[in-house]
């Protein structure tokens, strides 16, 4: 049999290369692992799709990845259409994608990322938005399918661990499209119960059977609900929107009714710890208190004390005065006093009087010399003027042996006309006057 010729490598994958050219286009789906991209320089991504038995590398070109308009990751179901190539150099080989979507399930995570995204922009996820929920919760509404498994088990569940728990239930639809109105109305009936909180429950399902707590109206709701919300929906891997928004996410319904409802004995058990410690602090409280009491009480007697005694000094002292052991001393010192001051008193006033007449006198010589002398111009000058008035006097003319006569009027008469017969008339003289009554009356002739 004749030997064919040996193959180098480079033919090898370059026949094998020929070959998958070869192969028409196809589409094909799977889910996105160990994703690598883009690529900081070329932009290109570089990962492996999956199905449950097998595992193939997938190249993404720059220009189709920024076309898709989608965001890859890892657990993404994606559907691409393209061909196989091999890479010459290494001989690797690899599906290279023409077209990329979305496909599946993937396509419903990308939404529910998108929307999440959104809601946790708004503040609505903020863990400081989010209320407490009571530690001991007495009225607890659940709104979940009433024909279903999972109100039973919440049920046995409130029973088992605190059967004093009263529960309010609000049916609604869990599945579907038309599933998140319902829920939203029985969320505002449980709300206007006034419970102490409201439990949001479904039991596990497919990602697309829990597609209905990832509507952006219900979750809205829930963040707005007047009420806490605890969530528990599906299984522990599963979360939804409603689970994101809401005040306390447990990862199923059983968690959550445990949740707000603590055991008997856990609460029996609390009772007792806070009992004992509340026992403590105030034997505590007490112990410090009375050794507070104690030291106010030994400080209080020491001060007392001290005040008793600089008082008692005080008195001693007062008691000692000469006014409480002889108080009759305090009017003779008075007495002594004005004794004293008396004879002060006499002993001073002749002294003040003589040189007081002693002052007087010297005073009333220089007055004296000063009256002289300021009354002698005036002296002479008057002594002039009197002698003047002397010559010009009437009484000088009388002197003489004239008078004058007035009537009884008192006008002086000087012609002989100017009285009557039997008038009255007065005669004043150098020395008195007379009083005379007219006989007659003579005029001279001469003088008319």
């Amino acid at each position: 049999m004749e030997h064919e010729r040996a193959l180098s490598v480079s033919e090898a994958i370059h026949t094998a290369h020929m070959a998958v050219g070869s192969i028409p286009a196809f589409t094909v789906v799977g889910e996105v692992s160990g994703f690598r991209g883009p690529n900081s320089r070329s932009g290109h991504c570089y990962f492996q799709i999956k199905d449950a038995s097998a595992t193939m590398d997938v190249i993404v070109w720059r220009g189709i990845y920024a076309a898709s308009g989608i965001r890859l990751e890892d657990g993404i179901t994606v559907q691409m259409t393209g061909a196989f190539d091999i890479y010459e150099a290494s001989g690797k080989l690899s599906f290279k994608a023409k077209t990329l979507s979305v496909a599946g399930e993937g396509l419903l995570r990308q939404q529910v990322a998108a929307l999440a995204k959104k809601l946790e922009a708004e503040g609505l996820m903020d863990s400081t938005r989010k209320r407490k929920i009571p530690a001991f919760c007495t009225r607890v509404a659940v709104v979940t399918s009433l024909s279903g498994s999972v109100i039973e088990d919440v049920r046995r569940t409130l029973l088992r661990r605190n059967p004093l728990v009263e529960l309010l239930c609000a049916g609604c639809s869990v599945q579907g499209a038309t599933a998140a109105p319902t829920i939203i109305h029985a969320l505002q009936v449980a709300a206007a119960a006034q419970p102490d909180c409201i439990m949001l429950v479904r039991g596990g399902g497919s990602y697309e059977d829990l597609m209905c707590f990832n509507d952006e109206a219900l979750a809205r709701t829930v963040a707005a609900c007047p009420v806490p919300v605890v969530t528990g929906i599906g299984h522990e891997p599963d979360v939804t929107i409603c689970d994101m928004v809401s005040d306390r996410r447990t990862s199923t319904p059983t968690a959550a009714a445990e949740s707000v409802a603590p055991s008997l004995s856990e609460i029996v058990a609390a009772v007792n710890t806070r009992q004992d410690r509340l026992s403590q602090v105030m034997a505590a409280m007490v112990t410090a208190a009375k050794t507070s009491v104690d030291a106010c009480a030994n400080r209080t007697t020491l001060a007392m004390q001290s005040r008793l005694s600089i008082e008692k000094t005080h008195l001693d002292a007062l008691a000692k005065h000469r006014c409480l052991t002889d108080p009759s001393s305090l009017v003779d010192d008075r007495v002594s006093a004005l004794i004293q001051t008396e004879q002060r008193l006499m002993d001073a006033l002749p002294r003040i009087v003589e040189r007081r007449l002693h002052d007087v006198s010297v005073l009333g010589t220089r007055l004296t010399s000063a009256g002289a002398r300021m009354t002698r111009p005036y002296e002479l000058a008057l002594d002039r003027q009197a002698a003047s008035l002397q010559a010009l006097s009437p009484l000088n003319v009388l002197s003489r042996g004239y008078s004058i006569v007035r009537t009884s009027a008192g006008a002086v008469v000087s012609e002989a006309n100017q009285v009557s017969t039997h008038d009255q008339l007065t005669v004043m003289l150098r020395n008195g006057q007379l009083d005379v009554t007219v006989n007659t009356v003579q005029s001279n002739p001469s003088t008319e």
